[in-house]
């Protein structure tokens, strides 16, 4: 869904005089939530021949960009800030050493400080808020909880100028065909008046505003809800990102009125793990599932995932789960949004225990796991280091076929049976 790499934001706050003039006609401006970040970020210097290249590229990539739409005026205005930035190159290539597990990232998704300014962003927005969850049916915390895992609560939105960061990466040529259908979205942004090339600020990747939306996604799914004729997600008043990022999730499969799902007791023994078995919640309680700490499960269809492995919870999650899987395709991720969302409204968090004393595997162990199963003949996507759901679908996989508890968990213990042949 956007897909979620970075921080932005656009416009620059309005002067005191517009402030008033739009408060007095009943417009609410909010203040505190975030000052935009001010001056973009400076662009390093490049060599001249990286330069010109870069130069020759964006001369070259006009022809195309007007035949997709794009006005020459516009190309000529906007890519007259294009500059080939090396720090955006570098941010591109950085890989974390060792992948942080999901409770570590949890602890940080759902601290209390976060939890804290979610509750003060609920009440100060209580009124937009409760229109936005009337109108596409997405509870108010779950949006919240979006835009707190996003940008802070607006805080860190970005100082980018996005026009330069993805003309840069469309020149680099590892993922040019993407970035390059991203830049154009973004000229069409700037064709339609919603921002103009200089305040359209964001992360290194081209994610923009309050709830970091790629270009691509918010020409599908912005929306104006403040009616100003502008669908504004990069100024201090985040109701149009809040309102976008519901139409988001209710466009991608959100159900009103159905919950994500829920943490769950599992049978001695059970093996139907991962998102690729679905059943109803009455079939899994028939197999002996159970809501954790009491109760009937939710009601729905969804999947059973151990996101920590068989000594870690177990979660059944429908389809307002995938939902968000499809804002950002990360268990990690959803479980960070939907858990920061039960914080906020007051309701109880994860009971079962993580187990935190496993060791992390290092990127060389994490790409080493696919290689050795990409050799087995289990996986069969990307090395690339990244447990995602591939991966972990891979390894249960491998796992059935050595008799052990398919929960899709690499471990080193996983890594050394791997090793073994």
């Amino acid at each position: 869904m956007t897909i979620h790499f970075g921080r932005g934001m656009g416009r620059l706050a309005l002067s005191a005089a517009l402030v008033a003039a739009l408060s007095s006609c009943g417009i609410r401006v909010p203040v505190g939530v975030g000052t935009g970040p001010g001056a973009p970020a400076p662009i390093p210097a490049t060599d001249p021949g990286t330069a010109a290249g870069f130069q020759r590229w964006v001369n070259d990539f006009r022809p195309r960009a007007i035949a997709s739409g794009i006005s020459p005026a516009t190309y000529d205005r906007a890519m007259s800030i294009a500059r080939y930035n090396p720090e955006v190159i570098r941010l591109d290539r950085k890989q974390s050493e060792f992948s942080k597990p999901v409770w570590l990232y949890l602890d940080g998704a759902v601290s209390d400080v976060r939890v804290a300014t979610g509750r003060q962003m609920l009440a100060r927005y209580a009124e937009p808020l409760a229109r936005i969850e009337a109108q596409y049916g997405v509870p108010r915390e779950i949006v919240l909880a979006v835009w707190g895992m996003e940008s802070n609560f607006g805080a860190n939105r970005g100082k980018m100028q996005i026009i330069p960061s993805l003309a840069t990466l469309a020149y680099d040529g590892r993922r040019s065909a993407m970035f390059q259908e991203q830049l154009i979205a973004a000229l069409r942004i700037i064709e339609a008046g919603d921002v103009d090339a200089q305040h359209m600020l964001g992360s290194w990747a081209g994610a923009m505003g309050h709830t970091q939306f790629m270009p691509t996604s918010y020409l599908s799914y912005a929306v104006d809800f403040t009616g100003d004729g502008r669908r504004d997600i990069w100024s201090d008043d985040p109701t149009d990102a809040l309102a976008s990022t519901a139409a988001y999730l209710a466009r991608n499969g959100w159900v009103r009125g159905q919950a994500w799902g829920t943490e769950v007791d599992l049978p001695s023994g059970f093996a139907a793990v991962g998102k690729g078995t679905r059943k109803s919640s009455s079939a899994w309680a028939a197999m002996g599932v159970s809501r954790k700490g009491g109760g009937s499960l939710p009601n729905g269809s969804g999947s059973i995932i151990r996101p920590a492995g068989a000594n870690g919870p177990a979660f059944l999650i429908l389809d307002n789960f995938r939902s968000v899987l499809r804002y950002n395709n990360s268990d990690n991720y959803a479980l960070g949004v939907v858990y920061l969302g039960e914080a906020i409204a007051g309701r109880q968090g994860i009971i079962g225990a993580w187990p935190r004393s496993d060791r992390p595997l290092s990127q060389a162990e994490r790409m080493e796991v696919q290689r050795l199963l990409t050799a087995r003949g289990f996986y069969r996507d990307e090395i690339d280091g990244k447990l995602g759901t591939g991966t972990m679908e891979a390894v249960a996989a491998y796992q059935r076929s050595i008799g052990v508890a398919p929960d899709g968990y690499a471990t080193s213990t996983l890594l050394g049976r791997l090793r073994q042949g």
